[in-house]
């Protein structure tokens, strides 16, 4: 095994282990440091210098690459290095310390009105045999602001229906409990009661909410299909994703009076950075607020 393998290897065990990630986000590190193996695989780990990754950025800006690719590159690539130097210490100087990211455009994130999720909903098919489940779905995704990882992977022994709180595991394996409203319950209890409990569930699939008719959990790309064919049927033209349902979530509790900090908790965010981005949305309401209350603003 050579050396960036062995290093490559340590680091995998680390993400898992020790950080938690998902699968899919240890792939993503993984992926991403893969491409810096093959461009200096002539190179042992401990002789890469920071001029050797200023030349890889730079040939990946070249390339054409786009800057958000970049910027993910970079994180990996600190990432990697940050543990070697810091917790593997096999490393004598971290080459990716002023490694420096490009700058970028922030993209405030699609969210739809109440009134479109309210279309979207309305205009499912209940007769149709998926039809209850469909809307319970979309019910949890936007009561509960909740990930599709999130969605795909809860089980019945996580929901606390009684209380109103479901039991959710997010990014890194962490719990947190997330409220649900009324409406939420009611139609998940639906789902269950009239519809779940006459399916035939897959052997080892039996504690998981959402049932596919297989018998089986939902996958991630599913659930994303049938937001995005749910959205059409309603004449909702823009691209919509099971992520603009979380957004909306977090963006009409914020419209309402919500507390930041109370959003970050139901977010699951580990930074309160990552839910002010929702301060900046709907600068229409804020305007509006602004015209209807303050003194000096009415004629």
């Amino acid at each position: 095994m050579n050396k960036w393998q062995s290093s490559l290897e340590k680091y995998k065990h680390f993400l898992q282990i020790d950080k938690g990630l998902s699968a899919n986000s240890v792939e993503a590190y993984l992926t991403d440091l893969a491409k810096l193996q093959r461009v200096f695989a002539h190179l042992p780990v401990s002789k890469v210098k920071a001029y050797h990754l200023s030349i890889f950025i730079q040939h990946l800006a070249e390339l054409g690459i786009a800057e958000s690719t970049q910027a993910r590159m970079i994180s990996s690539i600190r990432n990697f290095f940050g543990f070697l130097f810091h917790l593997d210490k096999s490393i004598a100087t971290n080459p990716a310390e002023l490694l420096e990211s490009p700058k970028l455009d922030k993209k405030l994130p699609q969210v739809l009105s109440v009134q479109e999720i309210d279309q979207i909903i309305a205009s499912i098919d209940l007769s149709q045999k998926e039809g209850e489940r469909n809307k319970a779905i979309l019910e949890v995704l936007y009561s509960c602001g909740l990930r599709v990882s999130e969605l795909v992977h809860l089980r019945l022994s996580d929901l606390f229906l009684a209380e109103d709180f479901l039991r959710v595991v997010g990014k890194g394996n962490k719990e947190r409990l997330v409220p649900i409203g009324q409406v939420a319950k009611r139609q998940l209890e639906c789902y269950i009661q009239q519809v779940r409990v006459h399916q035939k569930i897959a052997k080892g699939q039996e504690d998981f909410v959402f049932i596919s008719r297989l018998g089986r959990s939902l996958s991630r790309v599913l659930v994303f299909q049938l937001v995005q064919k749910l959205c059409a049927d309603a004449g909702i033209a823009r691209q919509i994703s099971p992520h603009t349902f979380r957004h909306s979530f977090a963006t009409h509790l914020l419209e309402g009076g919500a507390d930041l900090r109370a959003i970050q908790e139901m977010l699951g965010h580990a930074s309160i950075t990552t839910t002010e981005i929702y301060t900046h949305l709907d600068q229409h309401f804020v305007r509006a607020e602004i015209l209807q209350h303050h003194p000096r603003a009415k004629f």
